[in-house]
């Protein structure tokens, strides 16, 4: 009989082949294959690392269970529905997975199913709910900080590039000068440019007109990186802070501006937002919840599926039913907003809503089930 050592040796060499087969074949990125491994660990930690291949139906009912009643000693609560619902998941993955590797043949493809929540967990789970995510009113404050350097003037610039483009974080570290086209107001997220984007898809994605002044905080930094700054093609949009030594002789350090290197990841810029939001007295809202917020926004001014898909292709989505059931739910307030002023008195009117709302509803559902693009 095998040690425990031993098994658990044996447990690690198979999860690392299969995060390498994540990785290589099945194109996942770094975070998506993190979240993998912590959701596996999860079932290791149940298991006192049992063998994999010795997985029923029977654990996956205690795993469930576990994962529900198990308090997490940093927060002291349960985990949610929706954590459970993607580590679940994830372990599923993995054993779909390893069914079909030598040694591991003997487990049931039927077992593996139960591990899923229950219907009704699996819709809480996946509603979009109410969204969290600022107003325009508090983006406009965010930026109002005090300008009086260019590390100011950097900082207030991409706040404004992600709420009028809703760009993932990473993108937006990891843009070189060249990538954005001024004459098209448009920025290449192209990994051919050095641009981390999401699966390695190259996205275009043009500047929404949603507020004259944020696009102009935009645009003079750009000018300034040019003009005053001498910048490259080849240098960052938002570069890193410079800190230099006070003086020569001087052991103290303080902030020189800002220098010609990218970010290593995406922390600064997170940081920046949550300083920002402090110093003018504005709720922090991570950086992903602008892309809530430009998509919400934006959808108020749009009156034909032509426009919809523009705004779905311009944040990064292949589907249009990606952008609205990930990013479409509109609060309570707002849905309440909309039922309450409903114009009953204009036929015409009326019609022309209910053509615009049956094209929608038909290019979602050639979309959802045929996927026509």
């Amino acid at each position: 009989m095998s040690s425990m050592n031993e098994i658990r040796q044996k447990n690690e060499k198979i999860k690392r082949k299969y995060f390498e087969w994540c990785t290589e074949a099945n194109q996942k990125s770094e975070k998506s294959v993190r979240a993998y491994e912590k959701a596996i660990n999860s079932y290791d930690d149940f298991t006192k690392f049992d063998d994999y291949a010795s997985y029923s139906s029977k654990t996956a009912i205690q795993f469930k269970k576990y994962l529900a009643t198990n308090i997490n000693k940093r927060s002291g609560v349960a985990q949610s529905v929706t954590s459970r619902y993607h580590c679940l998941r994830h372990v599923r993955r993995f054993f779909e997975w390893l069914s079909s590797q030598q040694g591991y043949r003997k487990i049931n493809r039927v077992d593996i199913d139960y591990l899923s929540l229950t219907a009704a967990e699996n819709r809480e789970a996946t509603s979009p709910g109410n969204p969290k995510c600022p107003t325009l009113e508090q983006v406009k404050k965010l930026c109002s900080f005090p300008v009086s350097s260019e590390i100011d003037r950097r900082d207030r610039a991409l706040i404004a590039l992600v709420a009028i483009t809703g760009m993932r974080d990473k993108a937006v570290v990891t843009l070189p000068l060249g990538s954005y086209d001024p004459d098209k107001r448009v920025v290449k997220q192209l990994p051919s440019l050095g641009v981390e984007t999401k699966f390695g898809k190259d996205i275009y994605t043009t500047l929404v007109p949603l507020d004259e002044t944020l696009t102009s905080y935009f645009l003079e930094w750009y000018a300034y990186l040019i003009k005053e700054k001498k910048f490259g093609l080849s240098d960052p949009i938002f570069p890193q802070t410079e800190i230099g030594m006070v003086a020569p002789d001087h052991h103290a350090f303080e902030t020189k501006g800002i220098s010609n290197k990218f970010w290593a990841d995406a922390g600064p810029l997170r940081t920046i937002f949550k300083q920002r939001a402090n110093e003018v007295g504005v709720p922090y809202f991570y950086p992903h919840t602008f892309r809530h917020f430009l998509i919400l926004e934006t959808e108020k001014h749009i009156g034909t599926p032509e426009q919809m898909k523009a705004l779905s292709q311009n944040v990064g989505h292949e589907q249009l039913a990606t952008t609205y059931r990930a990013y479409g739910a509109i609060t309570n307030d707002r849905a309440n907003e909309i039922v309450r002023n409903l114009d009953f008195s204009s036929t015409n009117a009326n019609r022309q809503s209910m053509d615009f709302a049956k094209q929608v509803a038909e290019q979602l559902y050639l979309m959802q089930n045929k996927g026509v693009e």
